[in-house]
């Protein structure tokens, strides 16, 4: 879909205009999927206030802060588009817990790994489907697992491309960016929430912790749920 020349110069953009560039690229089947984090914020905000033909989606797992639903509205509110939302199955869901236990994540690796698959992988597929861009926040200061992602590869896997646009972006850059901007963000942020998942399965980071230790923090593991994995 896109050549060697166009990536590269995508890659020289500012985020405002690569998203632009892209929507001119490809003007139908861009997706963007929010996990409502002070990264996918800007994106939020740059999509919504320049009204590009991108959808916007989250997942809600079930398992979130009220914090997340709180911002969720007030996105609502501010820009006057509704994010869409994605649910697990029902059935999943229930397997799960009368199996495995309402925290049942807790006991294995094995388990929080197919709650992740449950609650987030499942339902991320059905939002991606029919999509040509998958357009994510991700940072490859964030963890090492992210250190040799690009900005706009072939997720071969889902057969779409996927654009990281805030890759190269260190976490002040964010900071200064939100407040330039005056962009809304989650309040657990600043007590020290710094990567947010489900609230049984976050806690607070202290200082000088990568920023991914307060995730799934009883483990001794990659730090993924598998939304961007290759498996």
């Amino acid at each position: 879909m896109f050549s060697t020349e166009e990536i590269q110069q995508i890659e020289t953009l500012s985020l405002e205009q690569s998203l632009s560039k892209l929507c001119e690229m490809i003007p139908d089947g861009i997706v963007f999927s929010t996990s409502l984090g002070q990264e996918d914020q800007i994106i939020t905000d740059v999509i919504f206030k320049n009204k590009l033909p991108i959808k916007v989606f989250t997942l809600d797992t079930g398992r979130l802060f009220y914090e997340h639903y709180e911002l969720l509205s007030n996105n609502n509110s501010k820009y006057k588009i509704k994010t869409e939302v994605y649910f697990p199955e029902a059935d999943d869901v229930e397997k799960f817990v009368n199996e495995k236990g309402i925290n049942g994540f807790f006991h294995s690796v094995e388990n929080r790994k197919e709650c992740c698959y449950i609650r987030k992988v499942k339902p991320l597929n059905r939002a991606l489907k029919g999509a040509k861009i998958w357009i994510t926040g991700l940072r490859s200061e964030q963890s090492e697992n992210r250190h040799s992602l690009k900005m706009l590869e072939l997720d071969e896997t889902r057969q779409l491309y996927k654009f990281n646009p805030l890759l190269h972006w260190t976490y002040d850059e964010v900071l200064k960016y939100i407040d330039e901007h005056q962009i809304m963000d989650l309040p657990l942020h600043k007590k020290g929430f710094i990567s947010v998942g489900c609230k049984p399965c976050t806690r607070a980071i202290e200082p000088g912790e990568n920023p991914r230790a307060g995730r799934w923090w009883w483990e001794e593991s990659q730090k993924e749920c598998g939304l961007h994995s290759e498996k």
